[in-house]
């Protein structure tokens, strides 16, 4: 992966979020440069139910690889799959996760994952928040003209912000700790 530079010099950080499905996939890439974050890209991946397992997960390969290539992410956010009642949900969707997951290992891309209360609670201030109240803090927070289309790729973008804030807040436990 190669680095990303900014016309000052200074690095800046991009992360890919991943709302992770066999049927639907959403993607979105933001960069954070000195703590201002800015949309860089995002993308539905879709598979028809009517195509075998092995093309459904094998477009989503081809699709995560090319927007992980064109993005070049430092990071790779995908969403904690928690499904207790809809074993063949889970299944499905398990199955998209280990094609991303694949995808960002084969990139040397690491990855993070948070689940939906997490980022609700970071981007919204409440675990309760329901997804077009994550969708208005997406807009809001990328100065967006309208929130994005679909929900997969509006949680996908949650999810890469919910990344920087918590990064912005490890990186101020570290000075904290190093003052001590």
């Amino acid at each position: 992966m190669s680095l990303s530079l900014t016309a000052s010099g200074s690095r800046a950080y991009r992360v890919v979020g991943v709302d992770p499905g066999l049927a639907h996939l959403g993607l979105g890439a933001v960069e954070e440069e000195r703590r201002a974050a800015r949309l860089l890209g995002s993308s539905l991946l879709t598979t028809s139910s009517r195509s075998s397992a092995p093309e459904r997960l094998g477009a989503l390969r081809d699709g995560v690889m090319a927007f992980l290539e064109r993005h070049r992410p430092d990071a790779l956010v995908i969403e904690s799959q928690y499904f207790h009642r809809q074993k063949g949900t889970a299944f499905k969707v398990g199955q998209a996760f280990g094609v991303v997951m694949l995808c960002a290992a084969d990139l040397g891309v690491p990855v993070y994952e948070y689940g939906p209360l997490q980022v609700k609670q970071a981007l919204v201030g409440s675990g309760r928040a329901d997804k077009a109240q994550v969708a208005y803090m997406v807009r809001a927070l990328l100065k967006l003209p309208a929130t994005p289309a679909s929900d997969h790729v509006s949680d996908a973008i949650a999810l890469a912000l919910t990344h920087l804030q918590s990064r912005r807040i490890g990186a101020l436990e570290s000075r904290i700790s190093a003052q001590r």
